[in-house]
């Protein structure tokens, strides 16, 4: 292979496989790049993968409308639907959204496993098309509630198989950039569905109008996604090499092939992936990682982010601040912290961002607490809140946000990354489930004060945590991060 390196050898063999007449399987082989001029041949071109992501992060824009289609819609659908009053109707609105994600979720690992990672992104945007349009026709409370379990199964299965495919199709000096897309995807997604939903209060009906616009993007998932390329790592576990290699020169470029095949060599090669079970996920061999990434999701969520997202309106109404201006400066700051995040993930590294991050929402919520006591005047207690706000939401998108499912992408092994990930991703449904049902009836019985410590308090927990569990992994390759946490046996 003709590049720009002089004699520098990859050495690799191929792990055992009941494949063995698979030619990477066959024998030790080397790899040269002699032309005897010492250069480096360089990191492969982002600009080949970068349109297999964007394409890709479409699942995650799709996330974060969904997420806030119903923030600035919540009342009008109440009041046309006829629960008005009813919190746990409100709540119900949101939160079987979030268990029909945790259904997709469960599901998502073995849906990329067995048919790919592309027709995966394809069969999570036809729910998403499906329960939107069931939405925006309903004429009662319960055709609401089944459009948003079909969107949740869609939602479920898309956050997870775009951070699978982002991490396995980016090159390594890049793939914290790349995997931090999703993240600001998810931020526009709000956004756009912020704006959207504006004439809500005058405008009567245009709540549906909102659930038809997310029908299109959706729309475009599914069509664009016929032109992506596939995963080579999942290429590689299903024993098609070829393809593989196909692949990694559409994706990197041809002097980049040999040398990615060898790294993918270093992985198990798991072509019985589809034989993974439950039980290899908790065996010794992989528990750390799947218990670390079932953690930082869980308290990812405990720390209370996406209450501020689903009842950001309602808490502004509270504080007698205009929700549709409070709601535009939440999506602003979150898409501020994730675009910063972007830019420094390849450069400080996940496991500081996290740190940081979640040091930040704590000391944020902190501050939330001092607003709900009694030692402080009614308009310094109106500041401090919409600022702690503020603050929570900029600091999550610094770290908490955007890191956990690039970070838990990187560190599973390849032969249970799709199913492993289908775990911790149920693990975050779950707990978005119960805060989204439960969130303004404990902020009633509860108080801000103690709401706002609890949270904090998680989130001081995870500085602990990343602290003492999370390593490091920028410009690693997938490979050899693997190879760290799980040394061949």
């Amino acid at each position: 292979m003709r590049g720009r390196h002089g004699d520098v050898s990859w050495m690799y063999k191929r792990a055992s496989s009941k494949d063995d007449d698979d030619e990477y399987g066959k024998e030790e082989t080397t790899i040269r790049m002699p032309n005897g001029l010492g250069k480096d041949i360089g990191n492969p071109p982002w600009s080949r993968s970068l349109p297999h992501v964007l394409v890709a992060i479409i699942s995650s824009f799709l996330f974060g409308y969904h997420l806030g289609v119903v923030n600035e819609t919540l009342e009008s659908i109440s009041l046309d639907l006829g629960f008005s009053g009813s919190t746990m109707a409100e709540g119900l609105v949101v939160s079987t959204c979030l268990g029909g994600a945790f259904v997709g979720s469960m599901f998502s690992g073995w849906i990329a496993d067995g048919v790919g990672r592309r027709r995966a992104f394809q069969l999570c945007a036809l729910p998403m098309i499906i329960g939107a349009s069931m939405s925006a026709i309903t004429k009662n409370l319960w055709g609401m509630l089944l459009g948003r379990l079909f969107v949740g199964t869609g939602m479920g299965i898309g956050p997870a198989v775009a951070a699978l495919y982002v991490s396995e199709v980016s090159p390594a000096y890049v793939r914290g950039a790349y995997g931090s897309s999703t993240q600001i995807a998810a931020c526009l997604g709000i956004l756009v569905a912020l704006f959207v939903g504006l004439p809500a209060k005058e405008i009567l009906g245009w709540w549906r109008i909102c659930f038809w616009v997310a029908t299109i993007p959706a729309a475009f998932l599914a069509l664009f996604m016929e032109f992506c390329a596939e995963s080579p790592h999942w290429l590689f576990k299903r024993g098609r090499g070829a393809e593989a290699e196909a692949e990694l020169e559409r994706l990197f470029g041809g002097l980049h092939v040999k040398y990615s095949m060898a790294e993918l060599s270093k992985s198990e090669r798991g072509d019985d992936a589809d034989a993974v079970k439950f039980s290899e996920l908790i065996s010794p061999r992989n528990f750390g990682v799947v218990f670390i990434g079932s953690t930082l999701f869980a308290l990812q969520q405990l720390s209370g982010i996406n209450a501020v997202f689903y009842f950001s309106s309602t808490v502004f109404k509270n504080a007698g601040v205009p929700s549709d201006s409070g709601n535009i400066c939440v999506g602003i700051a979150n898409l501020s912290g994730s675009i910063i995040a972007m830019i420094l993930m390849d450069k400080l590294g996940r496991r500081v961002l996290l740190l940081g991050s979640f040091l930040g929402m704590a000391i944020a919520m902190g501050v939330q607490a001092i607003a709900a006591t009694s030692f402080v005047s009614s308009s310094g207690a109106l500041s401090l809140s919409l600022g702690g706000m503020l603050l929570f939401v900029l600091t999550f998108s610094l770290g908490a946000g955007p890191v956990p499912s690039l970070l838990l992408s990187e560190i599973f092994p390849n032969r249970i990354r799709a199913k492993a990930m289908a775990v911790c991703m149920a693990v975050h449904w779950v707990i978005n489930f119960f805060v989204g049902l439960l969130f303004l009836r404990l902020l009633e019985q509860l108080g801000p004060l103690i709401l706002y410590t609890i949270f904090g308090s998680f989130c001081f927990l995870a500085v602990i945590y990343v602290k003492r569990n999370v390593m490091e992994t920028k410009g690693k390759t997938l490979q050899e991060i693997e190879m760290a946490l799980l040394p061949q046996q």
